[in-house]
């Protein structure tokens, strides 16, 4: 379509959101990088979710987790899609509601999510899907879970 952004603006966009939704900002100026009645998230083991779902995810970590930071590693785009590298960090400082496996008490260790991420972007450079594969076995260690 006319409308479609270019590789640089597609990443450009994706960043940007990373950082507003990771470190807080507005609710509406994050939103305006999200298809917020369309958007559809795909998680580990079958979670989905939509927008809202995200949005309160997203609060969890900005509750649970100080100091915070997003990078971006190999980024490779194909038309509206866009797969990257993803590393958040944080200092996990007060419960984090929603953990893979449920609410968790803080450890006041320097936490990394690490993730491979495929987005879908539509021709306004809106974020409408998001795939995420991650280990949480070894994210669940660093939160401080038993194993069994």
């Amino acid at each position: 379509m006319e409308n479609q952004l270019s590789r640089e603006e597609l990443i450009s966009r994706l960043i940007k959101a990373g950082e507003l939704e990771v470190l807080g900002a507005e609710q509406a100026d994050i939103d305006a990088y999200f298809d917020v009645e369309n958007f559809r998230f795909h998680g580990p083991g079958g979670f989905e979710s939509d927008y809202a779902g995200l949005t309160n995810y997203f609060k969890s970590i900005r509750a649970a987790f100080a100091d915070r930071s997003i990078k971006r590693g190999m980024i490779v785009v194909e038309g509206n899609h866009v797969a990257c590298q993803t590393w958040i960090e944080g200092t996990f400082v007060n419960e984090f509601t929603q953990s893979p496996a449920g609410p968790l008490p803080p450890n006041g260790q320097r936490v990394v999510f690490d993730l491979i991420n495929l987005f879908r972007f539509d021709d306004q450079g809106r974020l409408v899907e998001e795939w995420v594969q991650t280990d949480n076995r070894t994210f669940l260690g660093q939160l401080g879970a038993a194993g069994k």
